[in-house]
């Protein structure tokens, strides 16, 4: 049976962190979480955006809870402070979702000078993370959903071009940022069943879902024929962003999942179609590599993961 949005049971009672919640998948993951009950804060870098996704949410459900946390996933000082913001104001978490992310733009650095797509879909994340975790492990059942691409299998991680590359490629970039994601996940999964926490980190994909992502490079380069060619492929090729959120919500919410999946569309390549579980590339169950991304991934945010707290 296809996991839809009817397949959402009750979600009264828990907690959910939503990283770029105030547009595409975000935002249709957690219009669904706050029509089943759900109560979720969206982590966003623009307040006004924010404050305007959370007005339509509540507007489409007069019963939303939905509380609001700045977070530039470009500048570690504002992930301890979302973090530190979190800790005051939600007793747990039960699901991360690190969703928010850029894609293929032109080359930018962070605030703490890392290349952006990796320093924000990747390192932020990883921050963010491991900040959260002792609220995750307050949950009965913690779950870390980390939202990737199918594109991460087009992905080469190259420890030297961490955190900057000598020579910038936005589609190597951005797609190395992805396969970062699932080697996280994995190796953060790895970690948690060690220390016996209840917590457990899966990957999502939305497939090729039409949302803003696609026209942010263009629109940041200027490419008035980019940005068409991007609205004619998201009107003719892409589903819906509705569509790509079931991916998220499945590996959020699906009992099924044991922790280190890789969910998403799988039809015409996994373009397109209700989630399943998959395998995420060859790449990505490198053990010896994704334990070299954490170190660096720690001595670069200087976050420590505290799993000790967590058994």
């Amino acid at each position: 049976m296809n996991f839809t949005a009817n397949s959402v049971g009750p979600q009264t009672g828990k907690v959910f962190v939503i990283t770029g919640a105030n547009s595409g998948i975000g935002f249709e993951t957690a219009r669904v979480l706050c029509r089943k009950g759900g109560r979720v804060v969206m982590a966003c870098r623009d307040a006004n955006k924010m404050a305007e996704a959370a007005r339509l949410i509540k507007a489409e459900t007069s019963s939303a809870t939905v509380l609001q946390v700045v977070c530039d996933l470009g500048d570690l000082s504002s992930i301890r402070a979302a973090a530190a913001a979190l800790a005051e104001r939600v007793p747990h978490i039960d699901v991360l979702i690190n969703n928010a992310g850029v894609m293929a733009i032109p080359e930018r650095v962070t605030k703490d000078g890392f290349e952006m797509q990796f320093g924000t879909n990747h390192l932020g994340h990883f921050a963010l993370t491991g900040l959260l975790l002792p609220l995750l492990t307050k949950a009965p059942q913690g779950r870390v959903v980390t939202t990737s691409s199918i594109l991460h299998k087009k992905g080469e991680l190259i420890l030297a071009d961490i955190p900057k590359p000598a020579h910038y490629d936005r589609h190597k970039a951005y797609a190395m940022s992805k396969l970062a994601n699932v080697l996280f996940t994995h190796e953060l999964n790895r970690r948690l069943l060690a220390v016996g926490a209840n917590v457990r980190a899966i990957t999502s994909h939305p497939g090729y879902s039409a949302t803003n992502l696609q026209g942010v490079g263009p629109a940041m380069e200027g490419s008035a024929f980019m940005g068409v060619v991007m609205r004619l492929a998201n009107a003719l090729v892409a589903q819906s962003a509705a569509m790509g959120a079931l991916g998220t919500l499945c590996a959020a919410l699906s009992p099924d999942l044991k922790g280190g999946e890789y969910v998403g569309s799988t039809g015409m390549g996994g373009l397109r179609g209700y989630p399943q579980v998959a395998k995420s590339s060859p790449a990505s169950y490198d053990e010896a590599m994704a334990q070299k991304l954490w170190e660096r991934s720690e001595e670069l945010t200087q976050v420590h993961f505290a799993f000790g707290a967590a058994a």
